[in-house]
């Protein structure tokens, strides 16, 4: 097979794979410093079409529900039908910026942030979250048959799982 050939069928190879590897996870977040839960079943928006979507579509979120746009810098809440709590981490997971009850139809930036986790309206109050605080994210895999999901963790180091 000539070179270009192999580069493009390898490259074929990677996008069908990543297209097709299974991506219903959840993570669970804790907040190290407060010694508290952030969330039980965060989903997890590392591609751009997911990144897009972000919670448009939805209602609401539930208590323990949420979405970890990875990487990101800024949201909007345009056409979204529900306000929401921002927490604005840096790479190592510390948080830079908190925004509370974000209504629809705002803005919300943070330069200095790489990631940011979309919580129901009264999460950081009701967990007594802060500017500086780390977070600890651990893997909740969710069986795609499963009426309740049955926590299996796992800890998960600095990359999301491809």
């Amino acid at each position: 097979m000539n070179p270009f050939r192999w580069a493009v069928s390898t490259a074929r190879n990677l996008l069908i794979s990543r297209r097709n590897a299974p991506r219903d996870f959840r993570l669970r977040v804790s907040n190290l410093t407060r010694n508290t839960v952030l969330a039980t079943c965060m989903e997890v928006a590392d591609s751009a079409a997911m990144r897009n979507k972000g919670l448009l579509g939805r209602d609401r979120l539930s208590p323990g529900e949420g979405l970890w746009i990875i990487p990101c810098e800024a949201v909007h809440t345009f056409w979204m039908r529900f306000p929401i709590d921002l927490v604005y981490l840096d790479r190592k997971k510390r948080i830079r910026k908190l925004s509370s009850d974000v209504r629809p139809w705002r803005l919300s930036a943070c330069l200095w942030a790489h990631s940011v986790l979309e919580l129901p309206p009264g999460t950081i109050h009701g967990t007594q979250t802060q500017h500086g605080d780390r977070l600890e994210f651990l893997n909740a895999l969710v069986p795609e048959t499963a009426v309740e999901w049955p926590l299996r963790e796992g800890k998960i180091e600095t990359e999301i799982p491809q």
